[in-house]
């Protein structure tokens, strides 16, 4: 399958960006390039400028109003093959696969990101046997979550499945809570946040509560625990399914997510964290044969519950 790549995307870094790496700068406006890929075009040469000078390391430290300009290969020839990656599943059957997905991993193939990934690992586990509606770079998957996320996620293993599970997506019918631990306290112990999102003007990769020409988002969430003074953990359930919904959301309200290096504070006491703690908690739908409704919970991940361990 060609995959169309040609593409270029110039970047203008502002002063919350100052002595960022340039790899890292351009990992942080571009979250669907990984930062091996973008440091592979940076060495190949050719691809990658700052301030027109196609000579630059990834190690470079960029400034505010520098200009980067990513220029991405030429269409290539990409297969995606199934890898023997062991997964988590929480259920299966002749239709569905819900699968607790770790950290760290990619939900399917991307820019620069065509291994490894979650649906490498299904195509493996299924033998092939997964819808095709999303074509081939996506089979089988409904829905996605974040890289660094963790939790439930369903995988469809035929199109009546797929079709019967969009359904329920696009009408938001689907149960779906989060946990999450975010900085700062809170004047109540719930809430609900009723903000349109869409895209940041300037940063492509990145999303915003908007007053125009954004689409409805409504989160609810509710405190399950004070940590100390500086974080709560909290449970979201989402009524709607907006791109990093709970992110821009809580930023959005003064409470970012923890180890969010896009949405949250520059934290340097947890870079170790790599990524924001959000956890696809409870993932709830009508079973797409039996009309029958079924939940699934992902116990939290075993780092996730030494943080809380460590912070309260």
């Amino acid at each position: 399958m060609v995959i169309y790549m040609e593409c270029r995307i110039t970047l203008q870094a502002e002063e919350c960006d100052a002595d960022k790496r340039l790899d890292q700068f351009i990992a942080s406006r571009c979250m669907d390039l990984s930062r091996s890929y973008i440091q592979k075009l940076i060495k190949e040469g050719g691809h990658v400028s700052c301030n027109g000078d196609f000579s630059v390391k990834s190690k470079l430290l960029v400034s505010p109003e520098d200009i980067v300009v990513i220029q991405l290969p030429e269409p290539q020839e990409v297969k995606i093959e199934p890898q023997n990656i062991a997964l988590d599943i929480l259920y299966e059957d002749e239709d569905i696969i819900v699968i607790n997905k770790p950290k760290g991993m990619v939900v399917h193939p991307a820019f620069g990101h065509y291994t490894d990934t979650l649906v490498n690992a299904v195509l493996y586990h299924c033998g092939g046997h997964l819808s095709g509606i999303n074509g081939v770079l996506r089979p089988g998957i409904v829905h996605r979550i974040d890289k660094d996320t963790t939790g439930s996620l369903v995988v469809c293993k035929n199109d009546r499945a797929h079709q019967c599970l969009s359904q329920q997506f696009r009408e938001h019918t689907i149960t779906r809570t989060y946990h999450a631990i975010v900085y700062n306290n809170f004047s109540g112990e719930s809430g609900t946040i009723d903000k349109a999102i869409g895209r940041h003007p300037t940063q492509r990769k990145k999303w915003k509560v908007v007053a125009q020409n954004g689409k409805r988002a409504v989160t609810h969430y509710k405190i399950l625990d004070h940590l100390n003074k500086k974080f709560n953990y909290i449970e979201c359930r989402l009524e709607t399914g907006r791109t990093h919904q709970i992110r821009v959301h809580m930023a959005h309200i003064g409470h970012p997510l923890l180890g969010d290096s896009v949405y949250g504070p520059d934290d340097a006491k947890f870079k170790c964290l790599e990524g924001q703690t959000l956890h696809a908690k409870t993932l709830g739908f009508l079973h797409p044969t039996t009309d029958e409704y079924m939940e699934f919970e992902a116990p939290v991940p075993e780092y996730f519950t030494k943080l809380l361990r460590t912070l309260k």
